[in-house]
């Protein structure tokens, strides 16, 4: 499976200590199977922090890292995936927040970025927030926590 990573720099080597915290799924290494999304975070990066656009490409051996890692998949927008992404962004609590070594679901981006603050600051319920969420059309996310789930991506030249 095809998987991408925007950015400013072309990614030679996965360095977790660059990794931001509070994203959705924690802090650790992005990608997409969208190739679009990922230019497209590759240009907001740009605009941000300098440099050229650069899209990385990877295969992923999904089967092998089905068998062997603790994953965790979303597959739409959910009352578990909201709290899940809620758990991760939240900066009051120990993190990391899980153990999982892949998380694969929707991407909460800035577009929903609203929706969350809505049901943070307790305007509306978790069912509201997923009920916003499922109209809009996300892009899904696959976060990669440690080296042992980098061990299953391959980067392509």
């Amino acid at each position: 499976m095809k998987l991408y990573h925007g950015s400013n720099v072309m990614i030679e080597k996965v360095d977790f200590a660059k990794c931001h915290p509070f994203k959705d799924f924690g802090c650790g290494f992005y990608l997409t199977d969208n190739i679009a999304h990922a230019r497209n975070m590759a240009f907001r990066r740009c605009l941000r922090t300098g440099g050229d656009e650069c899209v990385t490409e990877y295969e992923f051996d999904f089967e092998g890292a089905l068998q062997n890692l603790k994953m965790k998949i979303f597959e739409k927008p959910s009352d578990e995936w909201a709290e899940f992404v809620m758990m991760n962004r939240n900066e009051n609590i120990t993190h990391p927040a899980h153990d999982y070594d892949i998380v694969i679901g929707p991407i909460a981006d800035d577009a929903v970025v609203v929706s969350f603050r809505l049901f943070q600051d307790g305007f509306i319920s978790i069912s509201e927030l997923v009920k916003r969420l499922e109209y809009k059309e996300l892009s899904t996310q696959y976060f990669f926590h440690n080296p042992n789930a980098i061990g299953y991506l391959n980067r392509v030249l």
